[in-house]
C-alpha cells in the first residue's frame, strides 16, 4: 500500500472520532460548570431552610429527637418452609 491510502485510511478511521472527542471534551467542560452552580444554589437555599423554624405555610416544623425508645416493629411473620406448588 502507498503512503497516500494509508493517510487517507487514517483519516477515515480517525478523523471522526477526534472531532466527536473535542466535542464531548467542550461539554463536558460545560457540564461540569453548570453542576457547581446549580450545587452552590442548592447549598444557599437549604442553609436559608435551615435557619428556619417553622415553615412559610404554617406547617409543622421539622420533628424534635426524641430521647427515648421508639414504637415496637410490626410482628413478621414467617413464611411455609415447605415447598409451595404453583400452576403451570
Amino acid at each position: 500500500m502507498s503512503t497516500t491510502t494509508d493517510a487517507i485510511t487514517a483519516a477515515v478511521l480517525f478523523g471522526p472520532g477526534a472531532v466527536l472527542s473535542a466535542a464531548a471534551l467542550i461539554t463536558q467542560h460545560r457540564g461540569k460548570a453548570d453542576s457547581a452552580a446549580v450545587m452552590q444554589v442548592l447549598a444557599e437555599s437549604a442553609a436559608e431552610r435551615a435557619e428556619r423554624a417553622v415553615p412559610p405555610d404554617g406547617g409543622e416544623g421539622a420533628p424534635a429527637p426524641t430521647t427515648g425508645q421508639s414504637a415496637p416493629l410490626a410482628t413478621v411473620l414467617a413464611f411455609p418452609e415447605g415447598r409451595v406448588r404453583r400452576a403451570a
